[in-house]
């Protein structure tokens, strides 16, 4: 049986997607990424995503303006024409339009820097200081149309800790998304339900893949 064709989409240096790539080298993961796509042509990501032997393309926002949909349009073509099964966002900065949600409704995964439902949206580590949380983390979720609102498929709690400031707080949760991320894609391309917390146990050593979904 053929495993899922991945699409990574990103804006910037593309280290979520790095830690996606790496898992999907083991033989055993259940999935290969085929693609990385990126609004911007500088991302630094698309060079190391060439590196690795993986087709990457850009399709530059601004030449359609204010078209959204437009933009998404020709992203989306793009995903048709290489048999991509399953999207992964990681970091792609872009607010997507209904057409783009609904064309890949169920198929859509995004990772999100904190616990949610807690801090949608952006700056979430220095919000999350400004509370005077103890845990924060990480949350990989189903695409829906209201934003970091989908159905949570998986996260990854760390502590905050005494001192903490935005860039340290960040590296911790940073170290959770890589290996939290190929563990929910692993699932979502094996058909199974998402693992809860106590399920994860096997990702203690992820790179390269060595777990099996539960």
């Amino acid at each position: 049986m053929t495993s899922p064709r991945v699409a990574v989409l990103i804006s910037g240096r593309g280290s979520n997607m790095m830690s996606l790539v790496r898992a999907a080298n083991a033989p055993e993961f259940p999935a290969q990424i085929a693609l990385v796509l990126s609004n911007n042509p500088s991302a630094a990501g698309l060079d190391l995503a060439r590196a690795a032997g993986i087709e990457a393309r850009a399709v530059d926002h601004r030449g359609f303006g204010h078209e959204r949909k437009a933009h998404e349009a020709a992203i989306n073509a793009e995903l048709r024409a290489h048999g991509i099964e399953i999207v992964c966002l990681a970091g792609y900065m872009r607010l997507l339009t209904p057409f783009m949600v609904n064309a890949w409704h169920g198929r859509m995964l995004n990772i999100h820097p904190s616990l949610l439902p807690a801090f949608p949206g952006l700056h979430t580590h220095a919000r999350a200081l400004a509370a005077g949380v103890k845990l924060h983390g990480c949350t990989v979720h189903s695409v829906t149309a209201e934003v970091d609102c989908g159905p949570i498929l998986a996260q990854a709690a760390v502590p905050v800790l005494e001192g903490d400031t935005e860039d340290t707080l960040g590296a911790r949760v940073l170290r959770q998304e890589h290996i939290l991320y190929p563990a929910a894609l692993a699932a979502a391309a094996s058909g199974h339900k998402f693992p809860s917390p106590d399920e994860m146990s096997y990702l203690a050593n992820p790179l390269p893949w060595k777990g099996r979904v539960p």
